[in-house]
């Protein structure tokens, strides 16, 4: 499903280069779980940024299900994004006065769906995730827990080939965190789902079937 290769990525900050990724190769096919580990400043979050086509490499070619989206233009990336890839963050990035099936809805009206259909699927997705009794709750009334169970089910409702997640328990206690990793397990185990997850926890990211290990903007380490 993804496949890259010798991908570069270099920032200008003024007069300095920054080579956050020095010629990554790295392969995973569909339907893995993989968490990506690595030290700040390894280039971790600037993969998950051209995996997910909010970034473009300086080089290298990524292929996304046998299309080359590296070179793509923002609008065809934004395609690709909508279409293919669910986002879940560290950050909830919930709207604070919208209920739950509100915003799972709201990506929905982008890819044109009726308000019906975007509600009946907005419904099913939050009940996949454990609050078909929590719709009309609004994100003060939920715990982070549930916040972030919210913030899954608006990915999913897009109905993604890949799920990318950055640090998806880092702002939740042990326990809420281990929930919701089960959910990701439910996802990829019977759903199918790829899932792509940044972690900084060791304990989070064995629940991943392979570790990919990036320092230096290298990839360092694969562990099965």
């Amino acid at each position: 499903m993804i496949t890259m290769t010798n991908i570069t990525k270099t920032y200008e900050m003024g007069s300095q280069q920054v080579h956050a990724l020095r010629g990554v190769d790295l392969r995973i096919e569909e339907g893995e779980f993989v968490a990506i580990m690595g030290p700040s400043g390894s280039g971790k979050s600037t993969l998950m940024n051209i995996i997910g086509c909010l970034d473009v490499p300086t080089g290298g070619t990524y292929m996304l299900d046998n299309i080359d989206v590296s070179q793509m233009s923002d609008d065809e990336q934004a395609r690709v994004r909508n279409k293919r890839i669910g986002f879940v963050f560290q950050q909830f990035n919930l709207l604070p006065r919208t209920t739950a099936v509100k915003q799972v809805a709201l990506p929905l009206m982008y890819a044109g769906l009726g308000r019906s259909a975007r509600t009946q699927r907005a419904e099913a997705a939050l009940t996949v995730v454990g609050l078909g009794e929590r719709l009309h709750h609004k994100p003060d009334e939920l715990s982070g827990g549930q916040q972030q169970r919210v913030a899954i089910a608006r990915a999913l409702a897009v109905e993604p080939n890949i799920i990318l997640a950055d640090e998806p328990t880092g702002n939740l206690d042990s326990q809420s965190g281990e929930e919701i990793m089960t959910i990701f397990k439910d996802l990829h185990e019977k759903q199918g789902k790829t899932i792509v997850m940044i972690t900084h926890d060791p304990e989070i990211a064995e629940h991943a079937q392979r570790v990919i290990w990036i320092r230096d903007g290298l990839i360092s380490e694969l562990v099965s």
